[in-house]
């Protein structure tokens, strides 16, 4: 197995500690951002919990039954449940659905085959549908001795606060700036790399690796380029759109422009000389023009929408803030 980064090695610890002291809930609820680990975290426990002879150091001992039955994705009192394809089956559900949660309650109610632990994991737990999550909270309302539940979630929110309440709660917190820069140096990323990755990511670690990883810190800085030069005129909103929804890395580049926008507000708010764009002063616009941003983002993998209308439209807005603001120049 794979060591654990710091921050996963905080939560993973804390819930061993439980287990050992005999006050481990039945129900967890891994929580914090996403690319942290919590998957994981969540696997490395539902293998400790279903381990015959665990070590004294909290971990598995990776040679019993369980264990091997565990690493060969054959265990069966360990269920996994995630998204399942569609009636169709050419493609997988949007969201966890009712039926899922009442086989899962069924498959509690069984004997373990092993004769020690269940443990299921549902990830994500936030894409429960409604009668999905009412149905999981009849499971939870009726916990039996050895039965664990790892609910793992970046978007805690979503859940209904009758799961969330019965559930004990491993959070996932971004770690210190020096801890996250020897993590990114162990994985072979020089010092400028890192840090540029580290102040892109805002101190998350898993992002600032999975942009490294991908080459996207290049990209980030070509959709600077080309917001400015909507901004100036030299390049049409409409055009640009089509460009950014050419490829999967439409949500990216929104996520990327929004902070643009997150990241000249915050050193304006501080008195400090904005990085990258220099942008308009009507706050509410920028404040607007980022909400919007991010809500298109959330919107793009809803296929009934006409996204390149919607981008293109953001994009006129773009423009149009920075012409607002050179002709009030003008003015004064």
């Amino acid at each position: 197995m794979s060591e654990l980064a710091p921050w996963q090695q905080r939560p993973y610890h804390q819930a061993i500690a439980a287990l050992a002291e005999g006050r481990l809930g039945h129900a967890l609820l891994l929580m914090g951002p996403a690319l942290m680990g919590k998957r994981e975290v969540a696997l490395r426990l539902s293998r400790r919990l279903l381990c015959a002879t665990p070590g004294a150091d909290g971990q598995a001992c990776g040679a019993c039954r369980g264990c091997r039955q565990f690493e060969a994705g054959t265990h069966a009192d360990f269920k996994h449940v995630s998204f399942i394809p569609n009636d169709k089956g050419d493609k997988l559900r949007s969201e966890i659905v009712v039926d899922q949660m009442r086989a899962l309650g069924h498959w509690f109610a069984l004997t373990p085959q092993l004769g020690g632990a269940q443990v299921a994991l549902v990830e994500p737990a936030h894409a429960l549908n409604t009668a999905a999550a009412n149905a999981l909270l009849k499971t939870l309302e009726e916990p039996a001795p050895g039965r664990y539940l790892l609910l793992v979630t970046d978007q805690p929110g979503r859940l209904p606060a009758t799961i969330r309440s019965r559930c004990q709660r491993l959070e996932f917190r971004l770690p210190p700036r020096d801890e996250a820069e020897a993590w990114l140096a162990a994985k072979g990323h020089g010092p400028q790399a890192r840090q540029r990755a580290l102040d892109a990511a805002r101190g998350h670690p898993g992002l600032a690796a999975d942009w490294l990883d991908g080459g996207h810190l290049a990209l980030r800085g070509d959709v600077m380029k080309e917001l400015g030069a909507v901004a100036e005129g030299r390049r049409a909103p409409v055009e640009l759109a089509g460009a950014w929804l050419g490829d999967e890395l439409a949500p990216l580049r929104l996520r990327f422009a929004a902070e643009a926008v997150l990241d000249g507000l915050s050193h304006r708010l501080a008195a400090a000389p904005a990085p990258g764009l220099t942008l308009p002063d009507d706050f509410q616009k920028l404040s607007a023009w980022f909400d919007a941003a991010n809500r298109l983002r959330n919107q793009l993998s809803l296929p009934a929408l006409r996204h390149d209308l919607a981008l293109a439209g953001l994009l006129l807005e773009w423009r149009s803030m920075f012409k607002d603001t050179a002709r009030t120049g003008a003015r004064r």
